[in-house]
């Protein structure tokens, strides 16, 4: 972004989109590239509730996860510019979705479900709700559930295939042209 226009955030930039997309990776390359801090909500929410995530999910069932994290993400929110990623079924709360639309630059990462299965099968035991499943069909039915919301985000990028560098590449371009009006170029 060295060579482009210098963009001021005023808000947080929420990465999106399926386990396996990326948020976390990219985020924290987007966050150095853009000098702004990265936050995890799901490193976050295990921080707030002291055990890991598929610790909550195994002691209090998915609901209490995803009130966790509805108030996680609520709270960083309004702690300013920053690259903020979810966990991929946090945007499907209607009022954390309200929140991230109202409040925040939303930017979907996409990616093909060939590559999502290959990439989540690598951590199998982080995904708890992949537990037990058959990974590519559970993956498609989420996807199939998800993707109308995610729809709603302010960006959709697509970061499969390639490098990060590639995929991080496409997501800065993708936010300058949303971001970046012409009278400012």
């Amino acid at each position: 972004m060295a060579d482009g226009p210098v963009i001021q955030f005023e808000k947080p930039i929420v990465l999106l989109g399926m386990m396996g997309a990326g948020k976390s990776s990219l985020g924290v390359r987007l966050g150095e590239a853009l000098g702004l801090a990265f936050r995890d909500a799901d490193a976050e929410i295990e921080k707030a509730a002291q055990m890991s995530i598929p610790e909550i999910f195994e002691k209090h069932g998915e609901a209490a996860f995803r009130d966790g994290e509805r108030r996680v993400i609520q709270r960083l929110l309004t702690e300013g510019p920053q690259v903020l990623a979810l966990g991929g079924g946090a945007f499907v709360n209607d009022q954390t979705r309200e929140q991230i639309l109202a409040k925040a630059h939303s930017i979907w990462l996409d990616v093909a479900l060939d590559e999502l299965v290959r990439r989540v099968q690598k951590k199998p035991g982080k995904r708890p709700l992949l537990v037990g499943q058959d990974v590519r069909a559970k993956l498609k039915e989420l996807q199939a559930a998800r993707e109308p919301l995610y729809a709603k985000a302010d960006l959709k990028v697509d970061v499969g295939g390639g490098t990060h560098e590639d995929a991080l590449a496409r997501l800065i371009k993708a936010l300058e042209s949303h971001l970046v009006t012409p009278q400012d170029a």
